[in-house]
This record gives structure tokens, C-alpha cells and sequence, in this order.
């Protein structure tokens, strides 16, 4: 049966977003956070005329600061946990925020940053005193947080080791082995709920003020979790993995036309046999835990439902791999039985799709993406506006995208020479701003745009280089580069294409 949705506002309204993760707003703790700053963009996206606000994952990442590859799918990110409010809040004397470090202010220096930030949290530890409001909020998120405060408890005592790494009972769940770690860690498991109790209380505040100003805030879930995680750590009989919690089989893609080997992800793949015994309830879950963070939320490598790359855990690559049937259907009919109703979701069906992939999203009635940047290389691309649906969120470009203006300036001449013709632009400073106008002039019901493209950034600004070890995810918008000017320019655009 197929059913229709609208991840905006259910009502058939046109919009336009903006996709800037909080990392990547000023201020002068290092990060992006909570706090000012992100009222005052949220102030001036509204004024822009956006009525969305995409962020990515705001998990706590692991290894290599990645969101999409974090040590929960459900906790929050600290590092996001505002010392601002927290001074507001009295939790925090003024002494600490006002001897803050000399950071970088264009990029995220994360080893620094959270040493800092870890500092300041225990210190507004040893000045909390509602603790009635704590065991509240520890009550009502036990299915995920009992499991959370106790995995980085062990982590923090393991000195950041793996999971599978630690004493055999622990790595093992033995429940006597758990029994003892929680009685002796007792203090950190609890300031671990305090600093998850922070996050999720400023969170609220700032899904409040988005509200006010008639902005929806677009999340985004990958489709795997990382191995170092309490979710494989908790939940091991979820995953393929041996006896010793290695996983057997692991996720990718296999070789197209961007690399010849494919790519080798690592996450460990699911038991979807026993997930649907379970009636996807840790999925369901997730997804409800998400949707405390976010109204609409982006399914990462949507494709993976339908079906999914499988890699034999002991291949280099990814070519040796082979395609396995995902859950389809069934999940989401799982998913939209637990939410009643539409499905506030959209679907990230980029790559590798074949027509089961576009059967499965028709099917469950949620919107695809469409990706400018992509359209130029043939002829009648599906990426080009006047091949979109009105079900589509189309973008410039994502945070794996180089920005807009290197794109084009590294792009070979018969894509120049496409862009420049479709566009109707001869200068490639023009191309930015011309990309969103096509974007939002387009039938697509939503227009996302990437700060980057609105600031018309080269390389600088690249949020992510998919295969690069180091220096992803650290960009910083620089303080009142955002003006007034672009707003209204943006603002005039928005309601002259209908997304007001």
C-alpha cells in the first residue's frame, strides 16, 4: 500500500533549510554549542526566511570526531553542552568560562576542546543540586541510559580502549562482572546521566526557540552504528559477530564509478532475522529517540533497507563483498505502527539505486534527494530540476560534498560548460548562488542550502572528505559572517519561489 506524506508541515507547504551542523557555529569555546550563538542564527535563519534547520547526527562521536560514527545512537554530544547556559543556570561559577584557552575560531580543535569542556562539566557537577530532577530524566530514558553511563564509566577506566578489549566479563556482559563495575563506578555512572541530563535539558530549550520562530529542525540517522558503541556493546545478539565480538561480516559498497575497490565501512551488520523477531524493537526505539532530537529525520544510506553491500570481515576491500535483502516493508510498518500516522522521514537514496530502492520509498511515502553538484556530468540527469518530483528535499550540495564553488572549479570543462548553459551564469563566482536559486525555484517541496554555499566558500569550508582520516568535521562559520545582507537576499528569493 503506498501512503504520502509532507516532512514539512503536512499540509503541502513549499520551504527552504539550511544545513549547518552546531559544531561548526562561532563562539569562544572552541565548538560550536547551545548557547548564544546558535539563538542568534537561529535568529537570523528565520529572518533568511528558512523553516528548516538541518543539523547532522548529535551523537557523541568516537574515533576521528565523525557523527556517523558514534558511541551512541541515542545519547547526546557533550561537547554541544553550552557553558553559557550553564553559567545562566548556576551550575558554573564565572571564573572558568572567563579564563577560556586561546582555540582556533575557523576550525573545531576537538582533543583540546574536550578536554576543556570535560573540565567545565565536572565542575558544574560538584555544583548541581537537583537531584530529584536527574533521577526524573534518568527514569524516562533508562531503556538506552543505564546501558550509556555505565559503557563510558568503563571507557573512561579502560583509558578509551575498545569494548571488546576489556576483562572477559565485561566485554561479555557477565552480569556478576557488571554487578561489581557499577557499585565501584557508582560516581561516574552518575555524572555521565548529569552530563546527558544537561544535553537533553538545553536541547528542549533550543527546540523551543527554533519553534517560536517557525523552524523545524532536520536530523539525521545512519542506517549503522560504529562496533566501539554501547549499542553493539548492549545489544550484541542484534549483530553478526563471533564469540569474541568481532563482527563476521561488515558493511559498504560495492565498486562503481568513483573507486575501483569499493568501500569498506567496517560497522558491523544487523541480524535482521532477529530484529524481526523482536518486532524492530531497538530499531523503534531509535527512531523514537531520534524524533526527541528532531521533527524530520534523514535515513542515511536509505538503500541498505532494500538491500545491503555484505563483506566478509576479513577483506581488505569491498570488492569480494555480495548484495543481501534488508528488512523493507517491514520496518517501517513496524515503525509507523509505534508513531502512528505519517512517517516524518526522508530518505538518503543516493548512489547505487535500482528500482527497488525506489519502489520501497514510494511504497512507505517519504521523499528522496537530488543533489545539484551531481547533475552536470550527463545529459538529463536525474539531479537536474526539471527531472524532480515534488516528493524531493533537493540540495547544492551535503556535508560529504566539496562546496559548491570548488566543485565547480575543479570540475572538468564539458561539466563547466553543462553547469554554465543550465545555470545561465558565464563567472564561476556566480555559481553558488545561481545552484540555490535553481534549487529553490525548483518543484521540489523542500530546498536545502549548506552555509558554505550561502557564504560561496571554496575548499576551506569542506565539512567532510568521505576516506580522509583527519581534519573532517572541523569547520567553523566565522563570527557575523552570516549578515543581514544574505538574509534578505535569501529572505527575497524564499518568497518569491513560494517557500515562505
Amino acid at each position: 500500500m503506498s501512503h504520502t506524506s509532507d516532512p514539512v508541515a503536512y499540509e503541502g507547504n513549499r520551504a527552504a533549510g539550511v544545513l549547518l551542523h552546531p559544531t561548526s557555529l562561532p563562539g569562544r569555546y572552541g565548538v560550536g554549542d547551545l548557547g548564544y550563538e546558535l539563538t542568534a542564527f537561529l535568529d537570523w535563519a528565520s529572518a533568511a526566511g528558512f523553516r528548516i534547520w538541518q543539523t547532522l547526527p548529535l551523537n557523541p562521536p568516537g574515533y576521528g570526531n565523525s557523527p556517523y560514527g558514534c558511541l551512541s545512537s541515542f545519547a547526546g554530544n557533550p561537547l554541544l553542552i553550552s557553558p553559557f547556559r550553564l553559567l545562566q543556570e548556576r551550575l558554573l561559577p564565572a571564573e572558568p568560562i572567563e579564563a577560556v584557552p586561546p582555540f582556533a575560531n575557523e576550525r573545531v580543535e576537538f582533543e583540546r576542546v574536550a578536554e576543556y569542556k570535560s573540565g567545565l562539566l565536572r565542575i558544574a557537577f560538584e555544583h548541581f543540586s537537583d537531584w530529584d530532577a536527574l533521577a526524573a530524566f534518568v527514569e524516562e530514558q533508562r531503556g538506552w541510559l543505564e546501558d550509556f553511563a555505565l559503557f563510558m564509566a568503563l571507557k573512561q577506566r579502560e583509558q578509551g580502549a575498545a569494548w571488546w578489549t576489556w576483562p572477559r566479563g565485561l566485554a561479555q556482559r557477565d552480569e556478576d562482572a557488571l554487578a561489581e563495575a557499577r557499585e565501584e563506578l557508582a560516581d561516574e555512572v552518575s555524572f555521565h546521566q548529569f552530563v546527558q541530563f544537561l544535553f537533553f535539558r538545553q536541547w528542549r530549550a533550543v527546540r523551543v526557540e527554533a519553534a517560536a520562530r517557525g523552524i523545524r529542525i532536520f536530523g539525521d540517522l545512519p542506517i549503522y552504528v560504529a562496533h566501539d558503541s554501547v549499542d553493539v556493546w548492549a545489544n550484541r545478539e542484534l549483530f553478526q559477530l563471533d564469540r569474541d565480538g568481532q563482527p563476521t561480516v561488515i558493511a559498504g559498497v560495492p565498486p562503481d564509478y568513483f573507486s575501483e575497490t569499493g568501500q569498506r565501512w567496517g560497522n558491523p551488520l544487523y541480524r535482521w532475522d532477529v530484529m524481526h523477531e523482536r518486532n524492530y524493537e531497538w530499531w523503534v526505539a531509535r527512531v523514537k529517540a531520534n524524533l526527541q532530537l528532531a521533527d524530520i529525520i534523514r535515513l542515511d544510506h536509505f538503500r541498505g533497507f532494500a538491500a545491503y553491500w555484505e563483506i566478509p570481515a576479513n577483506e581488505p576491500t569491498a570488492i569480494h563483498g555480495r548484495w543481501m535483502p534488508g528488512p523493507g516493508h517491514a520496518l517501517f510498518d513496524a515503525i509507523r505502527k509505534a508513531l502512528g500516522g505519517n512517517l516524518p522521514l526522508i530518505a538518503e537514496d543516493l548512489g547505487f539505486i535500482t528500482p527497488e530502492v525506489h519502489e520501497l520509498r514510494h511504497a512507505i511515502g517519504i521523499p528522496g534527494m537530488k543533489i545539484l553538484q551531481f547533475g552536470f556530468g550527463q545529459i538529463d540527469s536525474p539531479h537536474l530540476p526539471h527531472r524532480y518530483e515534488r516528493e524531493t528535499v533537493a540540495y547544492t550540495g551535503t556535508h560529504d560534498n566539496d562546496t559548491a564553488l570548488s566543485w565547480f572549479t575543479t570540475a572538468d570543462d564539458e561539466e563547466q560548460r553543462n553547469a554554465f548553459n543550465y545555470l545561465g551564469v558565464s563567472d564561476a563566482a556566480e555559481v553558488p548562488h545561481a545552484l540555490i536559486r535553481a534549487a529553490y525555484t525548483s518543484v521540489a517541496q523542500i530546498a536545502i542550502v549548506p552555509a558554505q554555499d550561502i557564504l560561496a566558500l571554496g575548499s576551506e569550508g569542506r565539512m567532510n572528505r568521505p576516506g580522509a582520516e583527519h581534519d573532517n568535521w572541523s569547520w567553523r562559520v566565522r563570527a557575523g559572517a552570516l549578515t543581514s545582507d544574505l538574509s534578505g537576499a535569501l529572505h527575497r528569493l524564499a518568497h518569491v519561489t513560494g517557500r515562505l
